[in-house]
């Protein structure tokens, strides 16, 4: 009854992880490029109350293990494409297929995010909404009319005096072999870490990268009638853990009044 209750306390511990994370998700259902994420449990250490070959004289019937409930281990990212939306606005942009765009931290380090909802610096640089500068570097001039960022990426405009568009820079992607191993670091950024292992850089379109769309941007990915259920689920186990604690400790009173 003891392992009961200790087993009952750490499912609930588990499912409120699990209800957690839901939550964030359903938090991020309308933040762009957000990519969902699920959570994994593991069932905790076994105890060998009667190997095998201990009865019917040393035959081989099944063990007698008890468990020790569950734990969770970790977080999975779900990198499937959002739907895409029309913004309209010409600095928007979103990847159709893999890739990431390259942000630079105040750092100096590198970042990567699905979100494309670019704007200008004071002297014209592309940056986030956050003012991360994009990588590479795109300064587009104030006197620059009909910006137009092409599904390879490259960025071009009109400038006075110039009878044709001008290209000012190309947009570069980065793609991993793992990207449910990369770490999150809130803000729509992701990070380079040993489990999604080194970047490949490369244009739109080519060696597997997703192509771009202006004026469009990638809507998260949470399903949230999914969410809904997978939160309702995890109640329910959160409830009956909660009720195996009263049972357990209903048995144990009846146990300590069995010899009044």
């Amino acid at each position: 009854m003891l392992r009961a209750l200790r087993t009952a306390a750490l499912g609930m511990s588990a499912q409120q992880n699990g209800v957690d994370n839901t939550a964030n998700n359903l938090a991020n259902a309308n933040t762009t490029g957000y990519k969902r994420s699920s959570i994994v449990f593991h069932d905790l250490l076994y105890q060998n109350v009667q190997a095998s070959g201990e009865e019917a004289g040393g035959a081989d019937p099944a063990s007698m293990q008890m468990g020790h409930g569950a734990t969770a281990v970790a977080t999975v990212r779900n990198f499937t494409q959002g739907s895409l939306a029309e913004t309209g606005n010409t600095l928007d942009v979103a990847i159709n297929g893999d890739g990431f765009f390259q942000v630079r931290k105040p750092d100096g380090q590198i970042a990567f995010t699905r979100d494309g909802t670019f704007g200008l610096s004071a002297d014209g640089e592309l940056i986030t909404q956050t003012g991360l500068l994009v990588e590479p570097d795109i300064a587009i001039p104030p006197e620059a009319s009909n910006v137009n960022i092409s599904q390879d990426g490259i960025v071009t405009a009109r400038l006075a005096g110039e009878p044709e568009p001008v290209e000012l820079g190309q947009l570069e992607l980065a793609r991993f072999a793992n990207p449910g191993g990369l770490g999150s670091l809130g803000g729509n950024l992701f990070e380079q870490t040993n489990a999604s292992g080194e970047p490949t850089i490369g244009l739109p379109g080519e060696d597997g990268l997703g192509m771009l769309s202006q004026g469009f941007l990638e809507t998260a990915n949470v399903d949230v009638v999914q969410e809904m259920v997978n939160l309702i689920t995890a109640q329910r186990a959160y409830e009956l853990n909660s009720k195996m604690v009263t049972t357990s400790e209903e048995m144990l009173q009846i146990a300590n009044n069995v010899k009044r």
